[in-house]
């Protein structure tokens, strides 16, 4: 059967918030079946837990913030993504801050960190949560959907007036029946314009953004020295950033994911009119080797690739 999953050590890693600018450590720690993925602020009294849940996400400005009352956690969204892809089901993250790492901009260190503490399978079956009908979130000409597969794929377009992003990739489909995360998904790096800097910065975002940790554009080029690690890294980091989002439903899903244009914002309205609906949602578990459907069983072996 395909089993929940893991941390078989804890694993720390000290960086920098993108948007508090705060220097802060992190830790992963195993968890039990179905614990979920928990956040905890170590740095507030009685060390409340925040678990990773799509209605728990306030802010979405360039990030999902996890909130509750004081506890308030930014840019959880890489680091949910490379558990997602790894196949994480249950772990507890630790923070002595405000804000995950945002370490290179990318997912690849948090995917490095889960692979050095390992993992290891769990007693009980993964539980999938499979999209039964067809779900859109709208707003004006953007809009973000969900609907029946039988497997895990996502479609993204994009639209930046930049010529630098009119020249590559502007839309994407990623399956994941054919298709590593790890080769071809974690390592695209968030990226920002640098006419948005101050205006980000006096509105208390990206105090901790620079070239070691976004792909910075000017109004014609790419300003990192090293260029980027994909000819269409924007729009492989919009799919990395839905997959973070997508998994603060809980659980991995069974369904197939499209957006125009779409952010943090939207993602979220898109889990919530879900979650809204009764009928449009099952979680299914896979017991018996021989139910196992191919496009299913290839999202666990893909995640090693």
């Amino acid at each position: 059967m395909l089993r929940q999953r893991t941390l078989k050590s804890i694993v720390s890693a000290t960086g920098v918030g993108l948007h508090t600018g705060q220097k802060v450590r992190m830790s992963l720690r195993p968890a039990q079946p179905d614990t979920g993925i928990v956040f905890r602020r170590l740095d507030l009294p009685g060390a409340a837990d925040l678990p990773a849940r799509a209605d728990l996400v306030g802010e979405t400005r360039l990030c999902s913030c996890l909130e509750s009352g004081a506890n308030r956690i930014f840019t959880i969204e890489h680091l949910m993504s490379a558990l997602y892809g790894l196949g994480v089901d249950n772990a507890y993250v630790d923070l002595d801050g405000p804000e995950v790492p945002i370490m290179d901009g990318s997912a690849a260190p948090f995917v490095l960190l889960i692979q050095q503490a390992g993992i290891e399978e769990q007693g009980a079956p993964k539980r999938f949560l499979r999209v039964k009908k067809r779900i859109v979130a709208r707003d004006g000409d953007k809009w973000a959907a969900l609907e029946p597969h039988e497997g895990f794929k996502l479609s993204f377009s994009i639209v930046f007036k930049h010529p630098v992003i009119l020249k590559s990739n502007t839309e994407l489909t990623v399956d994941f029946a054919t298709t590593s995360y790890l080769k071809e998904v974690a390592r695209a790096r968030t990226f920002g314009f640098v006419h948005d800097v101050e205006d980000l910065r006096q509105s208390g975002l990206a105090q901790g953004g620079g070239l070691e940790n976004a792909v910075v554009l000017d109004e014609l080029r790419v300003l990192n020295a090293g260029g980027l690690r994909f000819g269409d890294e924007f729009i492989r980091h919009k799919i990395l950033d839905a997959i973070g989002d997508l998994y603060l439903l809980g659980r991995p899903l069974l369904a197939a994911f499209s957006a125009y244009k779409s952010g943090h914002d939207l993602n979220n309205r898109l889990l919530r009119t879900l979650m809204s609906d009764p009928a449009a949602t099952e979680v299914v578990t896979y017991e018996v080797d021989q139910e196992i459907p191919a496009a299913v069983a290839s999202l666990t072996r893909l995640t090693t690739a």
